[in-house]
């Protein structure tokens, strides 16, 4: 007797796209054949009846089963044929041969930390730019470290209108601006490349309250706050022009 499929019933890598199945017969039972393709999505699920209401004279419901069989008036089924319609699309944008017309940044982008800079090994990228600004700061002769504010809790609670809102900024960078090792200088930096209305009230107030209070405050070292705000105007020597904008931002901040 064959037992391909039982002796190897998974023929795909769960990192990679799907491209084979075993085929099954009607009975749902496996001829032993390879199909060189993605299984067809043929699931179906079951419709909640609706909840019974007073009265005797009630219309009968109607039964949609597209001719198929599968629904009986105790119990309507839908074969959600749109999972099909979906993968086809999923799978025209995937041949997408140019990264640039995939118009997302995968959640896996990321960047790995020189580890004289940062006390963490990876950054999780989300967008290029955030990837030229870590090279950027690791090569900084005035940067002695800098992390991704990425699940450290720092949040800034701050209001946009009459809504209160919670304002999570991008980078911490840590600078030497000639007050010593125990006295750096933690400089806060957002990148921003589409500047909407509510960037400007977080803007104002990091500058206005939370910068100018953690400072007076005195027990919580010496911050700054800082925004690019260009990101988006890439020209021909995009690198040099961040690291000239952040050479600049750091001055400004320490002068």
């Amino acid at each position: 007797m064959d037992n391909r499929f039982f002796e190897r019933p998974v023929l795909n890598s769960p990192y990679q796209y799907p491209a084979r199945h075993w085929e099954l017969d009607a009975q749902g039972q496996p001829t032993q054949q390879i199909i060189e393709h993605r299984r067809r999505a043929e699931f179906i699920t079951p419709i909640p009846k609706p909840r019974k209401r007073k009265g005797t004279n009630k219309q009968q419901d109607l039964v949609f089963d597209e001719g198929k069989g599968l629904s009986t008036q105790e119990q309507q089924y839908d074969p959600t044929p749109i999972i099909n319609e979906l993968r086809r699309h999923v799978d025209r944008w995937r041949a997408l041969p140019n990264p640039n017309d995939w118009q997302v940044t995968p959640e896996t982008a990321r960047w790995e930390n020189d580890a004289r800079r940062c006390h963490i090994n990876w950054v999780i990228l989300d967008s290029d730019w955030e990837a030229e600004f870590c090279r950027v700061a690791e090569s900084h002769p005035r940067v002695k470290a800098y992390v991704k504010n990425h699940n450290l809790g720092l949040e800034v609670p701050y209001r946009y209108g009459s809504e209160t809102r919670v304002y999570l900024p991008d980078f911490i960078v840590l600078i030497d601006d000639g007050k010593g090792e125990d006295d750096l200088l933690h400089l806060i930096v957002e990148i921003k490349g589409y500047r909407r209305e509510d960037a400007k009230a977080k803007k104002s107030t990091m500058e206005t309250y939370w910068v100018p209070g953690v400072n007076n405050h005195g027990k919580y070292c010496r911050w700054a706050f800082a925004e690019f705000t260009e990101v988006y105007q890439i020209e021909s020597d995009f690198a040099a022009k961040v690291e000239a904008e952040f050479n600049k931002l750091i001055e400004k901040t320490v002068g």
